[in-house]
């Protein structure tokens, strides 16, 4: 079985979906791997150590599409989908971010051109299925580049110094939302010397966050529902966010720093700090949203831009993994090749559906859309 790894043409994407350390397990595993020439050079993986640990590399893109069994990508919908999808052929597997909730249009033209392809962000929340997690590895990268980001747009320092000159207070950052990337925000911040304090509608987390350094901060409501069987936040009412609101505004208003980290799978973020709460801080203080792909955690944000209102810089980037393309291209691949491995049996496809790891993710198949959640964002009828 062929496994083809081209070059990402999603926009200003620089990792790479495989990296060379990765072949001889895929190698050993019954696989062949082929690399369209240039794959790696953006996440600073040359062409020759491709070939050193036995992987083939191919020129011609059309040639490495028609050639391969399975196709693997960072970004496999999106930008890089009117040009790629007449490369695909029917029976071919495609895996990778696939960005399913926002690209229903591109899944039903997937299911339409045969391609089995698998969703990573699907991926259930089991124990055997960590290895495979992108969405947390990714996300672990994102909560620390904001950090990063913050400290260098705020107009103060992060740690406490004292000096001839005086002391220096340490800067303060709130983190809102304590997920995968909202706890290792919580721990650069920390590492980097702030005074941090964290919030999530979900109080099991307090725990997690305290072990941080972080004080957790309690607001009086009702959030015993406001996590899935899966572990992820669940979108709560308009009433229940106006609430919270009205109550994070003082801790907002007292912060140097505020990094927004709510999504709700398959929903648009949730409004969590409005005009009139960014009015209320610091001129100099900062903003970055790491929601701001859904829409955006903040009134203000605007997705892929920093733009400054009442005194205040907002940031929205949106992926921040591949501002670290090397390390980000190796985590992402030790979860891919994982999956890979459960994914073939001795060199063949095992598309075994009483596994939930591949039950769950597979997203298209035999000219279907066969996730339900995508068929209903699709306005599909009932189950494939």
């Amino acid at each position: 079985m062929i496994v083809a790894v081209p070059v990402e043409s999603y926009s200003h994407e620089r990792r790479v979906a495989l990296v060379p350390a990765v072949m001889p397990t895929l190698i050993k595993a019954g696989l062949e791997v082929r690399v369209q020439q240039g794959a790696g050079a953006n996440a600073g993986f040359p062409d020759a150590e491709y070939e050193k640990q036995g992987a083939r590399l191919v020129a011609d893109r059309t040639q490495l599409f028609s050639s391969a069994d399975v196709l693997v990508q960072v970004h496999g919908l999106g930008t890089n989908l009117d040009a790629d999808l007449e490369l695909l052929r029917s029976r071919q597997v495609l895996v990778g971010l696939l960005n399913p909730f926002a690209s229903p249009e591109a899944v039903r033209e997937l299911a339409a051109k045969g391609v089995s392809a698998f969703a990573l962000e699907l991926l259930p929340r089991i124990s055997r299925a960590q290895p495979m997690d992108a969405l947390t590895s990714m996300a672990s990268i994102a909560g620390y580049k904001a950090v990063l980001r913050a400290a260098e747009a705020l107009n103060k320092l992060f740690p406490m110094m004292m000096t001839a000159a005086g002391t220096i207070m340490p800067a303060r950052v709130l983190v809102v939302g304590a997920g995968v990337a909202g706890l290792q925000a919580i721990a650069t911040a920390w590492r980097l010397g702030t005074v941090v304090q964290a919030y999530d509608v979900r109080p099991a987390v307090k725990e997690q966050v305290e072990s941080l350094g972080a004080k957790f901060v309690e607001l009086p409501l009702e959030s015993a529902q406001a996590e899935t069987a899966g572990g992820y936040a669940k979108a709560m009412g308009e009433e229940f966010y106006r609430r919270q609101r009205e109550m994070m505004a003082r801790v907002v208003a007292e912060s140097d720093v505020v990094i927004t980290t709510a999504a709700v799978p398959g929903k648009k973020a949730p409004i969590l700090i409005t005009e009139e709460m960014v009015r209320r801080m610091r001129q100099g203080s900062v903003i970055v949203d790491l929601a701001a792909e859904t829409g955006g955690n903040c009134e203000l944000t605007r997705r892929g831009e920093t733009v400054e209102a009442h005194g205040v810089i907002i940031m929205g980037p949106t992926n921040l993994p591949s501002t670290i393309p090397y390390h980000a291209s190796i985590m992402y691949s030790n979860n891919l090749a994982a999956f890979l491995q459960n994914l073939v049996n001795e060199g063949d496809l095992r598309l075994n559906l009483e596994d939930p790891i591949i039950r769950d993710t597979l997203l298209t198949h035999n000219g279907e859309v066969v996730n339900q959640q995508v068929r209903e964002l699709s306005g599909l009828p009932g189950s494939a």
